[in-house]
């Protein structure tokens, strides 16, 4: 399997099953939509943000056909200014690159530094993919235990409406 060994242990520790499903590298929801098309499961956008100060760090998840402007985002989560984080932040907190960005992180963010806001919508979907934290391959995990995963990483989150 491609991906993060460490991240296939943690599953496997949790008890938590996934369907793997391996295709090119698909840096984009765009290009990843052609290999998506017969998986039973909710497709996510997962965007990397910081605060305008760069003390505070973000990862947002919705359906990934919506689009989100920054603007509207900033009034909903109410976190001041927002702007992409860098790759190199992405690097520090995550251990990702672009293009693989997933909440499979959250297990290299050990200080539990990154918040998460996932998208109302998402919060009683059935199953749910995400990169298992490279972009060649996709998970696909029940939604309840993408909980359990998140109750794990300890890093806190919020389920918000994200768009209208």
């Amino acid at each position: 399997m491609n991906g993060d060994s460490k991240l296939y242990e943690i599953l496997k520790s949790l008890n938590i099953s996934f369907d793997y499903y391996e295709h090119p590298p698909v840096p984009t929801v765009k290009e990843a939509e052609i290999y998506w098309k017969d998986l039973e499961a909710s497709h996510c956008k997962n965007l990397f943000f910081r605060n305008h100060k760069g003390n505070r760090h973000y990862l947002v998840i919705f359906d990934y056909r919506k689009n989100i402007s920054i603007y509207d985002l900033e009034q909903r989560l109410k976190q001041g200014k927002l702007t992409f984080a860098s790759e190199q932040r992405m690097a520090k907190y995550l251990g990702l690159k672009p293009g693989s960005v997933s909440p499979f992180g959250l297990i290299h963010d050990t200080e539990n530094h990154v918040h998460l806001f996932i998208d109302k919508c998402l919060e009683n979907v059935d199953k749910i993919s995400f990169h298992p934290n490279i972009n060649t391959a996709s998970l696909v995990i029940k939604n309840e235990h993408l909980k359990k995963f998140l109750k794990w990483s300890g890093n806190s989150y919020e389920y918000l409406k994200l768009y209208d």
